[in-house]
């Protein structure tokens, strides 16, 4: 049986309006990060936030591991678990998010690097903030589909998100050891 116009209209028109405020909370997510690097901290020092920068390694490594495991249970058709997994990597992004926003409200500029290494460093910091704005409504327009079961959409995206998410979330951790260890 095929979907009537009426039907397909009202589905188009809802995607978009969902496609809008992705793109829109994508935008203003990069924006308030970005602020809260490179703006003015008002609340500086009043909180130790020492620690966060390991808790967030760790974070981006829980992220790749259910990445790959996610990866791993769909290519065995275990599409029940393989949702779970992705929003809990998703869940785990998210987590780095709201750790990396913490500890940057509480401490001032970024860390500067003092490695011999400076030119690998820089590539893949810079490579890594740009991949982390861009994979944001990636990840958000993959889960939405699988969410909403758009399967042929969901694996078109999901192709291009997972090895950039995937780039992102062990780039975190090489850029940790570079500054951090």
């Amino acid at each position: 049986m095929s979907t009537t116009a009426p039907a397909r209209e009202a589905s188009g028109t809802r995607e978009a309006f969902i496609l809008r405020i992705i793109y829109i909370v994508s935008a203003l997510i990069c924006a308030v990060v970005a602020f809260l690097i490179y703006g003015p901290r008002p609340t500086t020092g009043k909180l130790d936030v020492a620690m966060l920068p390991t808790v967030n390694a760790g974070l981006n490594s829980l992220t790749t591991c259910l990445l790959v495991l996610g990866y791993a249970l769909v290519r065995k058709k275990k599409i029940a678990q393989h949702r779970a997994v992705m929003l809990a990597a998703f869940a785990s992004s998210a987590a780095f998010l709201v750790s990396y926003v913490i500890y940057h409200w509480f401490k001032e500029g970024p860390h500067p690097y003092t490695g011999a290494y400076r030119g690998p460093y820089l590539f893949v910091l810079f490579t890594h903030i740009v991949l982390a704005a861009v994979i944001l409504p990636l990840a958000l327009v993959s889960l939405y589909r699988g969410w909403d079961m758009q399967i042929a959409k969901h694996r078109k995206i999901a192709k291009i998100t997972l090895p950039l998410w995937l780039y992102v979330s062990v780039t975190g951790v090489i850029v940790y050891v570079m500054l951090y260890l």
